[in-house]
């Protein structure tokens, strides 16, 4: 034997928070190549491409506009209805399909788990990264929407963080509080997906609830209307979302509309530890046996 050889010693986990963050960062090419993996591979045999990550918001904004902005006629706090939706739209489609592709991460990737090893938070976690570069992707659509609306329609949002904290540190805050938010939405969709996946390895027909289920939480949420917009008696049942303070406070970042409470967001943020405590328990316990269920 090679004495300059290394030697992995490969052992059974033995405590259920048991994270392997050594094992994480040694398997990190893994980690690349399953972000390069998804976005490459999801339209790589399509006529337009990349061109379906700007496509489907698009079309769906139009559809919002259509149905709930002129039928409905549902407000929009004063903000241009494609502003409006398309923020919240982007927002969602990030938090939905992390939370759609962690969900099914023991049933979709289980020929391999029980191949090889390595560290399966590479999965949910490369998930989370690549719709995150999809959703980047997106709001430099939004952006690019806002900027048309300033300069062509002479719109001023009102950007209370502008107005409440100064001009340099409002702009400061502004700039990184969306990006604390997309942190919040990826790592509760990444939680509660974990919960679902460890779950329906061994109780199947929660998957048939899980499309039906994000259609519900959408409507639960401040995606396609304001807050202000629901009546006093159904706030407390919003509220009781953690995703509302979230949504609330990323279109008041971006469009001055929307609230910004720091309590809901602390409520929202000790709600995502508690259900990541629960989530990685869980789902280190599912590990273990995983294989005798699927």
């Amino acid at each position: 034997m090679n004495p300059n050889e290394v030697i992995s010693h490969i052992e059974p986990k033995k405590k259920w928070l048991d994270v392997d963050l050594k094992g994480l960062w040694r398997y990190r090419d893994l980690y690349y190549m399953n972000v390069k993996r998804d976005l490459i591979t999801q339209y790589k045999q399509t006529i337009m491409g990349p061109l379906w990550y700007l496509i489907q918001p698009m079309l769906t904004t139009i559809m919002y506009m259509f149905v709930f902005g002129g039928l409905a006629g549902i407000s929009t706090d004063g903000v241009p209805q494609p502003l409006f939706y398309l923020c919240g739209v982007c927002l969602w489609t990030y938090f939905s399909s992390c939370f759609t592709s962690c969900s099914n991460v023991f049933s979709a990737n289980q020929g391999v788990f029980g191949k090889v090893y390595f560290p399966r938070l590479v999965v949910p976690l490369s998930s989370v990264t690549s719709n995150l570069i999809k959703f980047a992707i997106q709001v430099g659509m939004f952006l690019a929407v806002y900027l048309y609306y300033l300069i062509a329609k002479d719109y001023t949002p009102s950007l209370g963080f502008v107005d409440t904290y100064g001009a340099v540190l409002g702009t400061i805050v502004t700039i990184l509080l969306p990006l604390l938010l997309v942190f919040m939405v990826g790592m509760h969709a990444m939680s509660w997906g974990l919960i679902i996946t460890s779950l329906t390895t061994k109780y199947r027909d929660l998957n048939m609830l899980i499309a039906f289920g994000v259609q519900l939480l959408m409507y639960a949420t401040p995606v396609i209307y304001p807050l202000s917009f629901a009546p006093v008696q159904y706030r407390v049942f919003l509220n009781a979302n953690p995703l509302t303070p979230i949504f609330e406070a990323f279109k008041y970042a971006f469009v001055g509309a929307g609230i910004f409470d720091i309590i809901s967001l602390s409520y929202s943020f000790i709600t995502l530890c508690v259900v990541m405590f629960f989530a990685v328990i869980l789902f280190n316990r599912t590990e273990q046996r995983f294989m005798d269920t699927v």
